[in-house]
């Protein structure tokens, strides 16, 4: 029973962790228009979001081993309710670029610690499941923002209605602590505390970890730009209002969570190498939609497609950590894919944002094209380095 409901607070935890990262890209054909600014100006906001988390997860082993994984939890989910809270009473983009700092701080440390503990002390489908909670988190939060918005572009009272849902999320993890204390012996931190950090330089010389953190970077940029510009996508090349692109983009996280949640009973009958590559296989035909399309309802369907076939990698990839390396350095390497991959989310909508001022928004599944074979390409060679080395 204690294991089940540990289980139950980390998967709300993961909730949490989702909820801010999917509004701003829904609110901001809503938001720059009051604010004057550029369409393409989205990007300095993420850029400062993403920073804050690479610094979060590079720092994260240190941080975990310090404070220990449940404390660390906590904090990160308190900086992001004050993230929230912030975005609701900014006046201009000053205001949100100082805000996203909370965000992007409280999302690395946390992002690690979890993935590190569900990879040591439970199995693939339960990372999966863990995953498939994120994606609740991002597939909520933009449709809640779709109702604000269609109201009278309020999308101040959609921050702040994610700010009550995340407070709560925030005392429900307040209360847990207690629960982890019953599971504070070294079997369940994250790492033994005489434990020493592995330099980056060693971790680097493994060619096989170089070849992982590529297929992190290439499927984070797929997401990545789906998070921040699938909506403007859908309302600049396709003809629809901001509410109803907020709305239809609440498709691709439906995706992400469904094809977690699927993947989660996958991964009990396949090995986890078989379901990451059947999701990218249905990337590919999603992003072939994306680019052969001029129809709202078949863009959608591919951008659903997208998160439910990239959806499975980070968890299944995350997981294989665990069966690919030693497990003295799983913290250490999963830091560096997390740091990666934030630097993969923190770049590439700031590159498609520069891309598209030359080609337009409608460049938007090219670029998922170019991300894809980045992935794939890394997924091969990682398979290959891996049976060689065994």
């Amino acid at each position: 029973m204690a294991t089940t409901a540990l289980l139950t607070v980390i998967f709300i935890a993961y909730i949490g962790l989702g909820i801010p990262d999917s509004l701003l890209g829904s609110a901001w054909p809503a938001i720059y228009p009051e604010f004057n600014a550029n369409v393409s100006d989205v990007s300095a906001v993420s850029l400062i979001i993403s920073l804050g988390t690479i610094v979060s997860s590079f720092s994260s082993e240190r941080v975990v081993k310090k404070l220990k994984t449940a404390p660390v939890m906590v904090l990160s989910t308190a900086l992001t309710v004050i993230a929230l809270l912030g975005y609701s009473f900014s006046k201009n983009m000053l205001w949100l670029c100082l805000f996203a700092v909370p965000q992007g701080l409280g999302a690395g440390s946390i992002d690690v610690a979890l993935n590190n503990f569900v990879a040591k002390h439970f199995n693939a489908s339960h990372m999966n499941f863990l995953h498939c909670f994120y994606g609740v988190g991002v597939a909520l939060s933009p449709y809640l923002m779709s109702l604000f918005i269609k109201d009278g572009m309020r999308w101040r009272s959609g921050y702040r209605t994610m700010f009550y849902i995340q407070l709560s999320i925030l005392v429900i993890l307040i209360l847990s602590l207690p629960l982890w204390k019953r599971f504070s012996s070294d079997e369940y931190d994250a790492e033994p505390a005489n434990a020493e950090p592995v330099k980056f330089s060693v971790l680097f010389k493994n060619s096989a970890v170089r070849v992982q953190w590529l297929v992190f970077i290439g499927s984070c940029a797929i997401e990545a730009v789906c998070l921040v510009w699938g909506s403007t996508y859908l309302v600049n090349s396709k003809g629809v209002s901001p509410e109803y692109g907020a709305k239809l983009v609440t498709f691709y996280f439906a995706g992400v969570t469904i094809g977690r949640f699927l993947s989660g009973f996958a991964v009990k009958k396949l090995p986890c190498e078989k379901v990451v590559f059947a999701g990218q296989g249905i990337t590919l035909a999603a992003i072939l939609i994306l680019l052969l399309t001029r129809n709202t309802f078949l863009a959608t369907v591919g951008l659903f497609l997208v998160g439910f076939g990239n959806g499975p990698l980070f968890p299944n990839m995350t997981q294989l950590t665990v069966k690919y390396f030693d497990n003295s350095i799983s913290q250490s390497i999963i830091g560096t894919q997390m740091g990666f991959a934030y630097m993969s989310i923190m770049l590439s909508p700031i590159i498609f944002g520069l891309l598209s001022k030359k080609f337009g928004v409608g460049f938007f599944p090219y670029y998922l094209g170019v991300c894809f074979m980045l992935m794939l390409g890394a997924t091969l060679l990682l398979e290959k380095r891996v049976k060689n080395k065994n």
